[in-house]
């Protein structure tokens, strides 16, 4: 089974697929537009959440970062006058300074195996690519890092559109080649589709594969409103209604079935199904384990319809 990952969406409907699955049989491939440079130290925040979720150390009270987390390291260099743009706590820094190393001799996704296995991790972790792709918010004042425009600015700028740097001269990771030609089975998690799933269908013959696979994605907006994150910002930036309806016409070329909210009054599954997309009401609200395991189950179900 592959699952497209990004954000914190996506990772609460992976830990309810644990349920169903076992970790080696897992593949994720996750996003690299949000990947940073942080004090000389490669950060890349998408794939260690993933790492952590399977390791067993993610804070899943925020979905990112790990527990029993310290930021020593952090407070010392803010006294000194150095505030780093992400708040990277002590064992997560441990993490980063690693794959900053292993970098120096191999790609990233060599050094994510490397890590993996470090961290005692049996699922398949593979980034979308190993050139460097950047998620980039243009807004009245100049153009921001996608870090920059969350952490740093809070989301608060106008957005005036967006775009992936490097996105051109990109390629799909060969490991994520191969996992795409052994497995037919794809899920697009309920992550942000603008700028946590939209950079993985952006690289360069990505959609076209997908079009021959069996492919389910959840959406995660709720009405007019993401669940969670800017996608309903990015999304208007770009002239698309904040709908379900939206993320469903974004993802029409590749989705067969389309999961969306059971609270969800704006959408009109009939509009679904003219794109020639199975519609499916579930509860997405992914607020705990239980509602988590059910989703993933219901998802898993859905295969036998394609």
């Amino acid at each position: 089974m592959i699952i497209l990952s990004g954000g914190t969406g996506t990772p609460k409907l992976i830990d309810g697929l644990r349920a169903h699955l076992s970790d080696d049989e897992i593949t994720v491939i996750v996003n690299t537009g949000e990947d940073i440079w942080i004090s000389e130290t490669f950060v890349s925040p998408d794939i260690d959440t993933v790492l952590y979720l399977f390791s067993g150390d993610l804070d899943k009270t925020r979905w990112w970062g790990m527990i029993d987390e310290t930021y020593t390291t952090y407070n010392q260099m803010k006294k000194m006058g150095k505030t780093e743009l992400l708040m990277l706590g002590d064992r997560d820094r441990a993490t980063n300074l690693i794959r900053t190393n292993l970098l120096k001799t191999k790609s990233l996704t060599e050094a994510t195996v490397c890590v993996a296995e470090m961290l005692g991790v049996s699922a398949n972790i593979i980034p979308m690519s190993d050139e460097i792709i950047t998620s980039r918010i243009k807004t009245p004042d100049g153009e921001l890092h996608f870090q920059e425009f969350w952490v740093g600015k809070k989301g608060a700028p106008e957005v005036l559109s967006f775009y992936y740097e490097g996105i051109e001269n990109a390629k799909i990771s060969k490991k994520a080649l191969e996992a795409l030609k052994k497995e037919d089975c794809v899920i697009i998690g309920p992550s942000n589709p603008m700028t946590s799933i939209g950079p993985i269908l952006a690289l360069p013959e990505m959609r076209e594969i997908l079009k021959n696979k069996k492919v389910i994605a959840v959406s995660p907006i709720i009405g007019t409103e993401p669940v969670s994150g800017p996608a309903g910002k990015l999304m208007a930036s770009i002239g698309m209604d904040v709908t379900s309806k939206s993320v469903a016409e974004f993802y029409r070329d590749v989705v067969d079935v389309f999961v969306y909210d059971i609270r969800d009054t704006v959408i009109d599954p009939a509009e679904i199904e003219n794109m020639g997309i199975l519609p499916v009401a579930f509860d997405t609200l992914m607020t705990d384990f239980e509602k988590r395991e059910k989703l993933a189950g219901k998802v898993l179900e859905l295969f036998k319809l394609i």
